[in-house]
């Protein structure tokens, strides 16, 4: 950001997280239904007599536990688009760490998109045969509107560099 700021005016400064569909709240209404649910099961075929039957089921809460911690963690990971009149930087980032994933010259980025209809599937700044894609966590639409605006972002950052 500092970098970004010495180098005179930032055309573009996005932030694309990943969308989370289930909330804090409602990750513990699952998890207390799914333990619950359980539980139930693990009481019937206690009564019939089958007794490891619960410890699979207690491994079976323990697995959409690692697997909703582990898609949480995932979702705290974002992405930054930066473009300068000089440079345009992709740079993923986490509370704990920050690595930058693309830098170019804005004078010779280029933007390809894939496109199909209304829709747009693939996003990517390209140099010298360098490749990277971005906005990958945003729907085809979203995607769309994002690229028509990084396009406007890098020609108003080229048009300043004269």
């Amino acid at each position: 950001m500092v970098r970004a700021q010495m180098m005179g005016q930032t055309y573009m400064d996005a932030v694309i997280t990943p969308h989370r569909s289930l909330s804090e709240r409602g990750f513990i209404i699952l998890i207390a239904v799914v333990t619950l649910a359980n539980c139930c099961s693990a009481a019937v075929f206690v009564h019939m007599g089958a007794v490891f039957v619960p410890f699979f089921l207690g491994i079976d809460v323990m697995a959409v536990l690692v697997a909703f911690t582990i898609s949480y963690r995932q979702a705290r990971r974002v992405e930054r688009v930066t473009i300068t009149a000089r440079d345009v930087v992709v740079t993923h980032e986490t509370p704990n760490w920050s690595r930058v994933v693309w830098e170019s010259p804005t004078a010779f980025t280029r933007v390809n998109v894939e496109r199909e209809d209304e829709y747009t599937f693939g996003l990517r700044l390209a140099l010298s045969g360098r490749e990277v894609a971005v906005a990958q966590a945003l729907s085809p639409r979203e995607r769309g509107e994002f690229a028509k605006a990084l396009e406007q972002a890098i020609w108003e950052a080229r048009r300043e560099r004269g």
